[in-house]
């Protein structure tokens, strides 16, 4: 009979002891695999909601600007610079580096206007880029078509007295009011939305725009550079990244990552102290079968292979049961702790199996090796007296 047949018969002969050896080791692989998995999901969702949360990189004109302000009121500002950006120079950014990163570009031309008595606030945009910027725009009605029709912000169409499918005079020009953007909290309440060719005409600022929006495919896409890239095909402006709300995120999903290690490595050397009380319990009570073995010519050896064996199946099955175990886990937390309905989802990674696996396996031997060598010193007359 060879070592893995005495082995496995060990095993299947004391099966609450190895069931609780399974168990022990089980718990903590599963533990740290179901942190992991969260933590990874949760970064992914933040970098993929990078793109949701709108543009990421605002370009703006260059100026020297004396903000003449205090407690929060803005009572005027002296500039000096350029105040408006060309739209021409905005083909420039097809030749950066990361332009493939790029997912939408939307300009924007901003101007005061008359509307019914009252001045309104005049944005120009590309319909499809800026709606697909501002993804948490609800629109009454319908986007803008056509350069004689009009979006009105909630806040805007109470003050003006508008409705869907209004006519309205602007600069001694016909528009038609085709969509009322739902209540957002911000200063897009109070805009007048028209279409970039119409706000250029309206404003007398042919080819101009007073900002650009940009937004990036941002599962991992470097900003920064892309922000230094631009910059360099538009030296007349003022390239800013805006990812705060982000990088807030990932910081805390990094300290959280930290914590899980932490307590992954306490519960790790509670499943290694599990291991080896129940492995040199396990010696114990076989000092008269080891004692027969060393009689029947085994070596030391011998016996620290047998007993190592024995611990390695065991930690291989809680390996594998524990990675099941903790993507479990993951799933049923997940709804809980992801933010909004973005994209978080915990994936079966063969990496993170294999880990698991290889984990389990090196706690099974690490904790294991004082109780073989312990089994392997034992003088076979004084364990046989005990027959």
């Amino acid at each position: 009979m060879n070592l893995r047949r005495i082995a496995f018969a060990n095993l299947r002969r004391r099966k609450s002891r190895a069931a609780f050896l399974v168990a022990g080791l089980l718990v903590g692989i599963a533990t740290v695999v179901a942190l992991l998995a969260l933590t990874s999901a949760l970064r992914m969702q933040a970098q993929d909601n990078l793109e949701s949360y709108g543009a990421n990189i605002l370009i703006t004109p260059q100026t020297d600007d004396l903000s003449l302000s205090y407690g929060g009121v803005n009572v005027g500002a002296v500039s000096v610079g350029r105040q408006e950006l060309d739209e021409s120079d905005l083909q420039g950014l097809s030749s950066i580096k990361n332009y493939a990163n790029i997912a939408t570009v939307a300009p924007q031309l901003l101007g005061a206007v008359k509307v019914n008595g009252h001045t309104a606030l005049l944005m120009g945009v590309r319909p499809e880029s800026q709606f697909n910027v501002k993804r948490w725009w609800t629109v009454n009605g319908r986007r803008m078509q056509a350069d004689d029709e009009l979006v009105v912000g909630a806040g805007a169409a109470r003050t003006l007295g508008l409705q869907m499918g209004d006519t309205v005079k602007l600069e001694g020009q016909l528009f038609t009011v085709v969509g009322i953007l739902d209540e957002t909290g911000s200063q897009d309440d109070d805009l007048v939305i028209s279409t970039l060719p119409a706000a250029q005409a309206l404003l007398k600022r042919p080819g101009k725009v007073s900002l650009v929006e940009v937004a990036a495919l941002c599962a991992g896409c470097p900003i920064e550079d892309m922000v230094t890239q631009i910059s360099g095909v538009l030296p007349g402006a003022k390239v800013t990244a805006m990812q705060q709300v982000v990088k807030s995120r990932l910081h805390a999903l990094d300290q959280f990552k930290a914590f899980a290690y932490a307590l992954g490595g306490v519960v790790i050397g509670i499943a290694v102290l599990v291991v080896f009380i129940t492995m040199m319990g396990s010696v114990n009570e076989r000092t008269r079968e080891i004692g027969v073995f060393r009689a029947l010519g085994f070596r030391r050896g011998h016996v620290v292979v047998l007993i190592l064996i024995e611990a390695l199946v065991a930690s291989a099955l809680a390996g594998l049961l524990g990675y099941l175990a903790g993507i479990g886990v993951a799933y049923g937390v997940l709804p809980f702790v992801k933010e909004g309905d973005g994209m978080a989802h915990i994936s079966f990674t063969p990496l993170l199996a294999a880990g698991a696996l290889v984990l389990a396996m090196v706690i099974g031997a690490t904790a294991s090796i004082y109780p073989a060598l312990h089994a392997s010193r034992m003088d076979p007359t004084e364990a046989l007296r005990a027959l």
